[in-house]
């Protein structure tokens, strides 16, 4: 099973195509949240990442930060573990 990816996002943050841009390099999908077209879910959003800056990316519920954090996990090889799909 496909692990889910959650992003929230907007639509005119270049850390935000950065991240979708990695995402789509690994051939994976993913749930955008726009908390500009949504307002309320970006308290949602603060209230599941502690933090307020978009993107902020959750792999099966786990926070993973923003665009640079999921880059770092790229470069150390840990998103391609994340990204694996799960034996059901």
């Amino acid at each position: 099973m496909a692990p889910e990816i959650t992003m929230y996002a907007t639509g005119w943050c270049p850390y935000c195509a950065r991240a979708r841009a990695l995402l789509e390099r690994k051939g994976v999908s993913w749930t955008e949240i726009d908390v500009e077209a949504e307002p309320a879910r970006r308290a949602e959003m603060i209230a599941r990442s502690g933090r307020r800056t978009v993107p902020q990316i959750f792999i099966d519920g786990r926070p993973v930060g923003g665009s640079d954090d999921l880059h770092e996990l790229d470069r150390s090889g840990e998103l391609d573990a994340l990204l694996r799909p799960k034996a059901s």
